[in-house]
């Protein structure tokens, strides 16, 4: 009952009422990302959700399009601007997510909506965290977010997927904004994001 009606009810709800609560926050983010990134404020980009159904995640866009002379982007680290590594540090950059909770294609809680080119690399194991919508936050968010390895994340991942109740989707709400106020685990030990998953071998 609560898996199929109750989560994707309260889902809404919740997602409605943050979009007016952090209306100035977002108007603020929409602002300043306008300003330094030259008018570019939105990521768009193709996520797998339940089931491996591709749908596009709508983020802040944090980082500028800089290249090299060669044409290819430049680290992240270079790419992210003053205003944009204030927006990661609060997590301000997830709340436009909230809108893919409204569409259905996300949940508040769940695993991380992760890039499409990893599906391929996923063991069977793995694979499992595709059996529920991908939320905003998780049980590896609050266990670590990108300073713990993949396969530890995946871990994580799955054992959601297989204890998922109203009181562990609380548990981890609350984890979260505990996680926001002390800004953990944003970056890996090597990199402003996380390194890309390149399989299991």
């Amino acid at each position: 009952m609560y898996r199929a009606v109750i989560k994707p009810l309260f889902d809404v709800f919740v997602a409605f009422v943050s979009l007016l609560l952090a209306s100035p926050l977002i108007l603020g983010s929409m602002v300043a990302l306008a300003i330094v990134n030259r008018g570019k404020i939105w990521f768009l980009q193709p996520r797998p959700g339940k089931g491996g159904r591709i749908f596009t995640v709508i983020k802040f866009k944090t980082m500028t399009d800089a290249r090299n002379a060669q044409g290819a982007l430049l680290p992240d680290a270079d790419r992210l601007t003053a205003a944009g590594r204030f927006i990661r540090k609060t997590s301000l950059d997830e709340l436009p997510q909230l809108m893919n909770v409204l569409k259905g294609d996300m949940s508040l809680v769940g695993p991380r909506p992760l890039l499409v080119e990893y599906l391929p690399r996923y063991s069977a194991e793995q694979r499992r965290r595709h059996d529920v919508r991908p939320g905003i936050t998780g049980w590896a968010q609050v266990n670590g977010r990108n300073a713990i390895a993949w396969q530890q994340k995946f871990a994580y991942d799955v054992w959601y997927v297989d204890n998922l109740s109203a009181a562990l989707d609380i548990k981890i709400l609350f984890l979260t904004v505990m996680k926001v106020f002390k800004a953990e685990g944003i970056s890996s030990d090597t990199s402003v994001t996380m390194e890309k998953f390149m399989g299991n071998d």
